[in-house]
């Protein structure tokens, strides 16, 4: 009995994730709209105590929410054109600087090739119908075409982002509206609670959702400030622009991380000479990184998150492969809130175990 069951978890196991990556297109807005009216929901709450109906207290933070939208993308529009007419130029420099770097390398791994032959006698040597052949290595392509499809995709999935921007935006709408209406169906579906009332329960977990967005943000925000007054003392190119980035990613847990550590890689093999100044731009960043993970981060975010390393590190890879950006922006708040479910139901107290630190 216990081998059938484990095996009909498994098969449900499968069939969710296959049914949240099919249709992502669906899930995804709900997820970043819960997420989005947990974090303001406080705002229309305070316009409710000042009188203010929940439907006119939505539609100003819904207004208040696309305009910092507008002004962000206004900002940015200007460094990211640059930066996409330089990208070009950029891959092919660093490129360029990679091969000398790889060129003493291919020298001594010659030289040990010849002292092997040398040492074995050449037994490839001499052979009959065999006769050693070097063919010139491929030509670098131009860095217009490594570059092309990387531009084709960003252009290709903007009508994607830009529709599950609008949908996300209807649902924070939507659900802040109509007040409390979806927090009390929620807590009607709920099992029976350990300690306090359903309603409880579900204000808790947005509680605990809204602490980490909050936390995540001002982090992301004050790293980014940092990097940004690093990356101009070493003189590294646009760093307002590399705050913003690092802004962006570093609310994706260990997968912005090291998509920064990348980019700004090949950024500082284009923009400097000598190794020395190469490694620096992102041996500052790992550092940062480090301090603001490891000093920074279990202060801010306190005891209320008190989630296992481990599951946060799967669920955020699990989000990763399922939805992309969006499944690992979401998987760490989805999982507090999971978490706290667990703690106050009365059948899921292993499960809370788990998850907790």
């Amino acid at each position: 009995m216990t081998s059938r069951s484990t095996s009909l978890s498994i098969l449900a196991a499968i069939a969710g994730a296959a049914a949240l990556y099919l249709g992502q297109e669906v899930f995804v807005p709900i997820a970043l709209g819960l997420m989005m009216t947990a974090l303001v929901r406080p705002v229309v709450q305070l316009l409710s105590r000042i009188h203010v109906p929940d439907a006119v207290g939505a539609t100003l933070v819904t207004l208040g929410f696309l305009g910092l939208l507008g002004a962000g993308g206004y900002f940015l529009a200007g460094p990211l054109k640059g930066w996409m007419r330089d990208a070009p130029q950029t891959l092919s420099a660093a490129r360029g600087k990679i091969e000398k770097l790889r060129k003493p390398i291919k020298q001594v791994s010659q030289a040990v090739e010849k002292a092997k032959d040398e040492v074995t006698g050449g037994s490839d040597q001499g052979k009959p119908g065999q006769q050693k052949t070097q063919s010139a290595p491929a030509p670098p392509p131009a860095g217009g075409s490594m570059v092309s499809p990387i531009v084709g995709r960003v252009f290709a999935t903007t009508a994607g982002i830009l529709s599950t921007l609008l949908q996300t935006v209807v649902i924070v709408f939507l659900v802040l509206a109509t007040g409390d209406l979806l927090s009390r169906k929620i807590a009607l579906l709920m099992p029976p609670q350990k300690t306090g009332t359903p309603e409880e329960t579900v204000s808790e977990a947005e509680s605990v959702v809204r602490r980490y967005l909050v936390v995540t943000l001002l982090l992301s925000g004050g790293q980014a400030v940092v990097v940004a007054l690093v990356f101009t003392a070493l003189g590294m190119p646009s760093p307002i622009l590399w705050g913003v980035l690092t802004f962006l990613l570093e609310c994706l847990p260990y997968i912005g991380a090291l998509i920064m550590v990348g980019l700004i890689t090949i950024a500082s093999f284009a923009a400097f000479d000598s190794i020395g100044q190469i490694v620096l731009p992102p041996l500052a960043y790992i550092t940062i990184s480090s301090i603001q993970n490891n000093l920074v981060s279990p202060f801010a975010y306190g005891s209320g998150l008190r989630l296992n390393p481990l599951a946060v590190l799967i669920i955020v890879v699990i989000g990763w492969f399922l939805w992309g950006a969006a499944g690992a922006f979401v998987a760490v708040p989805l999982l507090a809130a999971v978490r706290v479910f667990a703690e106050r139901s009365r059948t899921s107290s292993r499960l809370a175990e788990v998850l907790s630190d």
